[in-house]
């Protein structure tokens, strides 16, 4: 299920899903274009969530690459397109093209940390859809990527080491989903390492009754803040897998009001880690 790592010191990397939508987060004054800044005094990696509805303009990768430390890492949520979601309109060879050249100014600044890519509820574990990720995989050959499935026939106890191998074949980093466990269109919270490089331990909250449901916002959708029992159980995968990952990313998306940066800012702690601001080398984690 795990790939090896002989060092004895893994880095674990504490962040959020996006950055601009963290309510009473950010002190009043501070511009929307600043606001990146501001995060990465607290936290040292983010997703950037708008990659999947549309394709951002390099000069937006720019500007966020010189507005944050060195050492800062982004990872970019692939767009919808490629992931299936846009069922009447199948990606080319072009799409990907297009969207690896967007966030072109991260790679170039040593800030690119990995893409995700999360499919659908719908993507079941078929031999369409191994195609698929395969096709992804060498689309996407040159960068790291992130494997996100929400839908647990990938997942089930006769078949995730399978699922596991497969994306190791492929050079591929799984995502460890904690999720409100509800439907097919789930993924069971399976914490394992693919590739010895990254393990990643994504949070999407566990409110049942909205995860299914239309809302306007996805806040609604991830409105969930998770107690001090969940955090120590989540902080525990997280030493878990960096037994087996020279870095965690361990990513809060439970972006309701200011529940995400409140996890996360708990969670270094639970860690034993301090912020940028407190710490302004890389923060480790002794395993």
């Amino acid at each position: 299920m795990s790939a090896g790592n002989d060092s004895s010191v893994a880095r674990i990397l504490v962040g959020t899903a996006a950055w601009s939508d963290h309510e009473h987060f950010y002190p009043p004054g501070v511009r929307g274009t600043d606001r990146i800044t501001y995060y990465a005094r607290h936290f040292p990696v983010v997703e950037v969530n708008a990659s999947y509805y549309h394709l951002l303009p390099q000069r937006n990768y720019a500007l966020w690459a010189d507005k944050t430390p060195d050492d800062f890492t982004f990872n970019v949520k692939a767009l919808g397109q490629l992931t299936g979601h846009v069922r009447d309109e199948p990606p080319t060879p072009d799409t990907f093209d297009a969207f690896r050249a967007s966030y072109e100014p991260l790679r170039e600044a040593g800030k690119l940390g990995a893409v995700l890519f999360q499919f659908p509820p719908w993507f079941d574990n078929t031999e369409k859809n191994r195609r698929q990720i395969s096709w992804c995989a060498e689309m996407m050959a040159d960068d790291p990527s992130l494997i996100e499935f929400r839908n647990n026939t990938w997942l089930g106890e006769d078949i995730r080491e399978d699922t596991l191998t497969f994306l190791k074949n492929l050079r591929l980093s799984y995502v460890t989903v904690d999720a409100p466990q509800t439907g097919s269109g789930t993924a069971q919270l399976v914490p394992a390492v693919t590739t010895p490089g990254l393990a990643y331990l994504r949070m999407h909250g566990r409110n049942t009754e909205t995860w299914n449901k239309r809302v306007k916002t996805t806040g609604e959708r991830f409105n969930y803040l998770y107690n001090g029992d969940e955090l120590r159980e989540l902080a525990s995968i997280a030493r878990e897998l960096a037994e087996n990952a020279i870095e965690v990313h361990v990513i809060f998306n439970n972006n309701m009001a200011d529940y995400a940066v409140s996890n996360a800012h708990k969670m270094l702690s639970l860690l034993g880690i301090n912020s940028p601001e407190e710490n302004p080398q890389q923060a480790r984690l002794q395993i």
